[in-house]
């Protein structure tokens, strides 16, 4: 019979000094994975890789997806196809840690650091959140505003009123939230689907986009464009959300069953990534087919693409498609933002706090810039807080790669499943051009 495999004294004193609490406790292992084929047993993952996959489509997104096809047509699809290999790599480092040591990164970086580092971590968690928090704010409200004409200051106060259908997902069950998800992540694709099979792309160029150029590194505009696609989608809060919705799943403590898990596990992220980079590249290919090749090559607000959207493409239903599924984006960046931020607070300080009210508290931080800005400038003004929400993403994200690759690295900490060393270089090549380039993006922020 095959034995629990041994584990390492740091992961023994981690747990004895968090046993009292898992990640995500009213939901860790609450779903089983039954005995049976392998089919069975995958199926019984299928579910975390798509809450993971809403933060690469999230409203932060658009507004780079839709600027980069406007103004430069299909060049920048290879920037999404690389950077989702990027975020595939990452997610699955995610899952390793998750499965190996019983911890997520939030849990893993207190145990792994000194107390002021582990609160400083903290701090810059709860930072990204808030600033993720913004941009789905933002999104939700304009998505409102598209579809049934509610006034944006209306719309962000609106957004507060998702925490009860949270809520009431999280009662009824884990697998709840995980349908809701998939049900509006096919509903995005579906109304994706009808706006490019109405926009007719050029598919040779879309084919051609896939391929990197170095017009991409020697255009300035072009690289600056292509930074912000890599920054909104490698999104810090993702990497603390995977590590915790893994344990949702009852897999057992043996070596062999541990193995399965990791391998079903980033199965599922892998496939579920693949999805979101669809989704991407059907935004990306929208805007190049509806504006760079009609001449409007400086699009970039969502709500005057959305506009456009009828003229150009000859059908009232086009915009309305857009609207909603912007608003599917921005509802399910809500379900998973709460969950990261449960993760973050309870996992770096030991502090649970009820998740209504924590959706409460880290709402009502996103709403008071986002209220402040549509009320005294309108839509320009938050298209300008979606960007710079963006820059707080990748002013955070190397304080969450870099934890994950070096702690994955750790035989000490991962025992028999330590990241492979070829996949630990890739992984810090990986960090090391992500890191670079937000902060080049930084830094040209700044600078303007």
């Amino acid at each position: 019979m095959d034995q629990p495999a041994p584990v390492s004294l740091v992961q023994k004193a981690a747990w004895r000094r968090s046993s009292d609490l898992a990640s995500l406790p009213e939901v860790n292992r609450s779903i089983a994975v039954r005995p049976g084929s392998v089919w069975r047993r995958a199926a019984a993952f299928l579910g975390p890789g798509y809450l993971v996959a809403v933060g690469y489509m999230d409203p932060g997104n658009w507004a780079t997806s839709i600027a980069g096809g406007s103004k430069y047509g299909y060049a920048l699809l290879s920037v999404a196809l690389i950077s989702n290999i990027m975020a595939i790599i990452l997610q699955s480092l995610c899952a390793r840690l998750a499965v190996a040591t019983g911890r997520d990164l939030a849990q893993a970086c207190r145990d792994a650091y000194p107390k002021p580092v582990a609160w400083l971590l903290w701090a810059l968690a709860e930072l990204a959140i808030c600033a993720t928090d913004l941009a789905e704010v933002i999104g939700t409200a304009i998505g409102l505003n598209l579809l049934f004409g509610v006034p944006l200051e209306i719309g962000v106060i609106i957004t507060a009123l998702d925490v009860f259908l949270i809520l009431y997902l999280q009662n009824l069950g884990f697998r709840w939230v995980e349908a809701f998800i998939i049900t509006l992540l096919g509903v995005i694709a579906i109304c994706f689907g009808v706006q490019i099979a109405m926009a007719d792309p050029d598919w040779a160029g879309v084919i051609a986009g896939f391929a990197p150029t170095t017009e991409i590194v020697t255009n300035p505009d072009m690289l600056y464009l292509a930074l912000g696609i890599l920054g909104a989608t490698v999104m810090p809060h993702n990497l603390y959300l995977h590590s915790g919705i893994v344990q949702t799943r009852a897999y057992g403590d043996t070596l062999s069953e541990r193995r399965e898990a990791l391998r079903f596990a980033t199965l599922d992220s892998t496939i579920a990534l693949m999805f979101a980079l669809t989704i991407n590249a059907s935004l990306l290919i929208l805007a190049a087919a509806a504006f760079h090749h009609t001449g409007r090559s400086e699009i970039a607000e969502l709500g005057e693409a959305h506009t456009l959207l009828k003229p150009i493409l000859g059908s009232a239903i086009a915009p309305m498609l857009f609207g909603l599924s912007l608003l599917c984006c921005g509802l399910n960046s809500t379900v998973t933002a709460t969950m990261a931020g449960q993760i973050v607070m309870e996992g770096f300080i030991s502090f649970e706090m009820a998740p209504w009210l924590r959706r409460l508290i880290t709402r009502g931080i996103a709403i008071i810039p986002a209220a402040g800005v549509t009320i005294a400038y309108g839509e320009g003004g938050t298209a300008k807080l979606l960007i710079l929400s963006q820059v707080i993403l990748s002013l955070q994200l190397p304080f969450a790669v870099i934890p994950l690759v070096t702690m994955t690295a750790s035989r000490a900490k991962m025992g028999a499943l330590v990241t492979p060393r070829w996949l630990t270089a890739i992984a810090g090549l990986i960090a090391a051009v992500i890191v670079a380039l937000n902060v080049k993006l930084l830094v040209d922020f700044v600078t303007g």
